[in-house]
């Protein structure tokens, strides 16, 4: 048996420290689920190691493993619909860490997007891929593309253009709502 050469892993934990952050945010974005988003990631990164030598004399391994965990994040999203609906009832899990409420708003608007909208905006506009890039890595042209972005972008202005609520409602409205809400047991 061959041990693994120190300078492969040494390469491979070096493009794993300076990609895999970015790498979870690009996934999570893509399917607004943040454990979905790292298990995904986690698989690309392990199928990468496995073929690691043939990647790097490809050239940069960066986009085999985005396409990668973004296929394994819509295929298990598709898989396990009913799942994540249990799970957007119930809230995130209490370890998760606030955002900012100008992130959630386009979490939530990227959520409406469809999965080829949401994947062509995240890619262009996060990961400042060009149009052909994003064309190549999702296997469509780039003029299905440039249509993806222009709805996506279209759908996204529109969603995200919706006022808010006001921060501070009347205090005796709140009060009513709330005793509508909550039965006092006494």
């Amino acid at each position: 048996m061959n041990p693994e050469p120190a300078e492969r892993t040494a390469d491979f934990d070096e493009f794993y420290a300076a990609t895999a952050k970015r790498m979870v945010a690009v996934v999570f974005a893509v399917t607004g689920d943040l454990a979905e988003a790292e298990d995904a990631v986690q698989e690309a990164y392990a199928r990468a190691w496995v073929r690691w030598p043939a990647l790097t004399a490809e050239g940069d391994p960066t986009p085999w493993v985005r396409t990668v965990a973004l296929r394994l994040a819509v295929s298990t999203w598709r898989k396990a619909r009913n799942r994540m609906r249990a799970h957007f009832r119930h809230g995130p899990p209490p370890d998760a860490p606030d955002l900012a409420p100008d992130r959630v708003a386009l979490v939530a608007a990227l959520r409406g997007l469809g999965d080829d909208q949401r994947t062509a905006v995240v890619m262009h506009h996060l990961l400042d891929l060009p149009v052909e890039e994003i064309a190549r890595e999702t296997g469509v042209s780039p003029a299905a593309v440039r249509t993806r972005l222009s709805r996506g972008r279209k759908a996204l202005g529109a969603r995200l253009r919706d006022e808010p609520e006001p921060a501070d409602p009347e205090p005796a409205a709140c009060a009513r709502r709330l005793t509508e809400e909550v039965p006092f047991h006494g």
